[in-house]
């Protein structure tokens, strides 16, 4: 039977039907419906990991159990993984387990643009690389058999575009779970220098026999042209634009398995054809492995090592056609990102503007602090760099001039903010330094309840697992007080007063505090919101403090505020900024 299926959900689907038992993954676009779709197969345990190094962890445990496990990730994610990554290389899996990595190319919700193929050569495993749905299903099963064929964890690689376009696919029936008992073997899974040093000749020999089974894979294959002028290797979504933009005018390579790659096959396919083109995203990976075969080829001579291709960038280089398809012949206006109205962070966000601080900020929905007109944010790095580098800022200027009063007056305005999901990630540790190594820190937790950014999955603070069952809850406030600090207060980010003065308090004591500012997304389904307000427009008088705020339900309309009702949730952010008094509830009376 044939469904049309988004890439991810086609993924899931082969995690069922290869019976995989387990998967441990951290929510992160373009990678998250993976594992919300497998969560949708009660044969499949799944869970939201704090972070990615411990869903690998948890995957690799399920693994030497005996069972098939899965963890998912985006491209930034794997960064985390990667010290279990290149170990889990050395000692091998019991039962199959495959790794996903999903490649944001374009940056569409990313703060770089990485290419994964390199972990896959650098930590010697293999790794596959779908470029539709139907491939997705197929590549996840075929992991598993390779990773126990030859005692190695899979990794397979998505992106953007394959992950979250549709086509048909073929669905079977799932296959019996597989069980393999564990044994002891102090050799293989004890990974302290005297075993692991002899893994490495075994790690080696196993990229030898995987490359052999590259070369007659049916994963790289062959597509005839109608001419031989040039012949193009290609691989993932750029073989759909190639196809689209070239048809079967010229022979096409495609490859499925990204490493080790196909020596012969490549070979093979260079020696038939007069040009030889790679097209590729991002890194020149596979054009610099044919060159290294002594292969003469192009790639990043025509194509941009940065952002995603597509199909007329294909057709102008390939065929020197200034365009395929149709081009709309208005100019749509720029849509830039924007908190939701009603968002619980702009409050705290204004506050931290009003009284201009520098905000070292994270990675989650509130990273759009830094958006004009809030502009409340000052660096954003990776996730839980926040508290880290606000301890070393403040440390940096607290021996400015030997720890003179000049140094104390510059870090008297520095704070950091982290989401709650984020914070249990990787600011945990962070936090931990600022207690163990005493910098005077403010760090305030942006709670809303969820892990907001990539749609609403569950974390450690919220009390729910992936499927919404009670689940265990971790207290923020205990558990910071644990971590040693005697200041930690709650505020409510709607009330603009009570968070300025929690601000104030906090960055003239003599030590470090945690401000948790909590209030949920207002976006959850459950949360109940206030009516929206209306504009007085006798008593407004149009000087635009409201705008201040940026909320996307306020415009300005014949010299006056005008609130949209479709959006406004009552959280009464604008009307605390009013001093006219000039908005109002439209509530009716009794309600």
């Amino acid at each position: 039977m044939k469904q049309l299926m988004q890439g991810n959900t086609a993924a899931a689907r082969g995690l069922y039907e290869a019976g995989c038992c387990v998967a441990s993954s951290y929510p992160g676009t373009p990678s998250t419906e993976i594992t919300e779709e497998a969560a949708k197969f009660n044969e499949i345990y799944c869970e939201w990991a704090p972070n990615e190094k411990v869903a690998m962890e948890t995957a690799f445990g399920a693994a030497l159990a005996g069972r098939r496990s899965f963890c998912g990730m985006k491209h930034v994610g794997l960064n985390v993984a990667a010290d279990p990554l290149f170990t889990v290389s050395y000692t091998g899996i019991n039962a199959g387990m495959v790794i996903c990595v999903a490649d944001d190319a374009g940056m569409h919700s990313s703060q770089n643009e990485q290419d994964s193929r390199h972990y896959a050569r650098a930590a010697k495993l293999p790794m596959l690389e779908p470029s539709d749905s139907q491939e997705a299903l197929e590549f996840f099963k075929k992991a598993y058999e390779i990773s126990e064929e030859f005692d190695v964890p899979v990794i397979v690689k998505m992106c953007t575009r394959v992950a979250h376009s549709q086509s048909l696919v073929e669905i079977g029936e799932r296959e019996d779970d597989i069980e393999v008992p564990y044994e002891k073997n102090i050799a293989k899974y004890v990974m302290m220098p005297g075993n692991a040093i002899k893994r490495h000749p075994i790690i080696e020999e196993r990229m030898r026999k995987l490359k052999i089974y590259s070369d007659f894979s049916k994963m790289n294959r062959f597509d005839d042209g109608k001419s031989n002028k040039i012949g193009i290797i290609t691989s993932s979504t750029c073989y759909q634009y190639v196809k689209e933009a070239c048809g079967d005018l010229y022979p096409v390579f495609k490859i499925g398995m990204v490493w080790p790659l196909p020596d012969e096959k490549i070979k093979e396919f260079a020696k038939a054809v007069s040009r030889l083109v790679i097209v590729e995203e991002l890194d020149p990976f596979i054009e610099e492995y044919c060159k290294s075969l002594g292969i003469k080829c192009e790639g990043k001579n025509l194509f941009p090592v940065e952002g995603e291709l597509n199909q007329n960038i294909i057709a102008q280089k390939l065929l020197n056609a200034k365009t395929t398809g149709k081009k709309l012949d208005e100019k749509i206006p720029p849509r830039p990102p924007v908190m939701c109205a009603g968002c619980p962070h702009r409050g705290l966000f204004y506050t931290l503007n009003k009284n201009k601080c520098t905000v070292l900020g994270d990675i989650g929905c509130y990273t759009l602090g830094a958006v004009a007109p809030l502009s409340a944010m000052d660096m954003t790095l990776c996730m839980g760099a926040s508290v880290s580098a606000l301890h070393g800022f403040n440390k940096a200027l607290e021996n400015y001039n030997g720890g003179s009063p000049a140094g104390s007056e510059k870090i008297k305005n520095v704070v950091a903010v982290i989401g709650d999901s984020t914070f249990m990630h990787s600011g945990m540790t962070g936090l931990a330094n600022i207690a163990y190594n005493q910098s005077k820190s403010v760090v305030i937790i942006l709670d809303n309840s969820i892990t907001g950014m990539t749609g609403h999955q569950q974390n450690p603070t919220t009390g729910f697992n992936i499927k919404g069952d009670p689940a265990g809850k971790i207290n923020l406030e205990n558990l910071c007080r644990a971590m040693g600090f005697n200041r930690v207060r709650v505020v409510d980010p709607y009330n603009l007063k009570e968070c300025e003065e929690a601000l104030k308090e906090e960055l003239a004591a003599d030590e470090s505090s945690v401000i948790i500012s909590r209030r949920p997304c207002a976006l959850l389904k459950y949360v109940k919101h206030k009516p929206p307000l209306k504009v007085n427009e006798n008593k407004c008088v149009g000087c635009k403090s409201c705008m201040r705020i940026g909320c996307p339900a306020l415009s300005i309309k014949d010299n006056h505020a005008h609130v949209d009702s479709t959006l406004c949730v009552g959280c009464g952010v604008c009307e605390q900024l009013c001093k006219f008094d000039a908005f109002e509830s439209t509530a009716k009376e009794g309600e």
